[in-house]
């Protein structure tokens, strides 16, 4: 359950990748996340191991430490960024665990993702498979009730992506970063503004 709204610093969680570090869609969420700190939220990535979950079993109650880690931190998340690779027409199944383990989040007083704006980041070696895995991500955010982003960021990494120090080749990559990280901060802003007022009203 979420705590009573108070006004406070936006938290986002940001999750996703392949489990490889370093990956080109771990650099391009941690600049993400990089820039809606620069904003003023507050952030959490969960990439690379942290993706290897058991697998979801909705009717075996047990959790892995690191599966409550992560159900726990989206519970307290005001917006989310999502990214993945693109596997064979759609995202990694790491990705489509992870996501699965929302589920325990169905009887919450706010389920799933409602309430909360998702940014989305796919990457790809082509723009069919970039594309293709956005739109998929885009499908399941609706899904769980969460608010995709008007911009969300397809990367053909075949055109260029990210060098050894994780940073963005060109400018225009690291400017649409920026963009989809700010839409996920100043929703959660406004969502919190939201809240607060409905407190106050009660």
């Amino acid at each position: 359950m979420r705590a009573e709204p108070t006004e406070k610093t936006p938290y986002i969680v940001v999750l996703g990748g392949a489990l490889r570090p370093n990956s080109s869609t771990e650099k391009a969420l941690r600049l993400a996340a990089a820039a809606a700190e620069k904003l003023g939220a507050k952030t959490k990535v969960f990439a690379g191991p942290a993706l290897d979950l058991p697998f979801y079993a909705p009717e075996k109650p047990e959790r892995s430490a690191e599966a409550e880690a992560l159900v726990a931190e989206l519970r307290k998340a005001d917006g989310i960024i999502i990214g993945s690779p693109g596997y064979h027409g759609s995202f990694s199944g790491y990705v489509k665990n992870v996501l699965d383990y929302v589920e325990d989040m169905s009887k919450d007083a706010e389920p799933y993702f409602k309430g909360r704006a998702v940014g989305i980041i796919a990457t790809g070696a082509g723009w069919q498979g970039a594309v293709g895995t956005l739109q998929a991500l885009r499908n399941v955010v609706h899904a769980l009730r969460g608010w995709p982003t008007p911009f969300g960021l397809a990367i053909n990494t075949i055109e260029g992506g990210f060098d050894a120090e994780g940073q963005a080749l060109t400018a225009r990559l690291q400017a649409q970063i920026e963009m989809l990280a700010g839409e996920v901060v100043e929703f959660a802003m406004q969502r919190q503004a939201c809240r607060l007022e409905d407190a106050a009203g009660s």
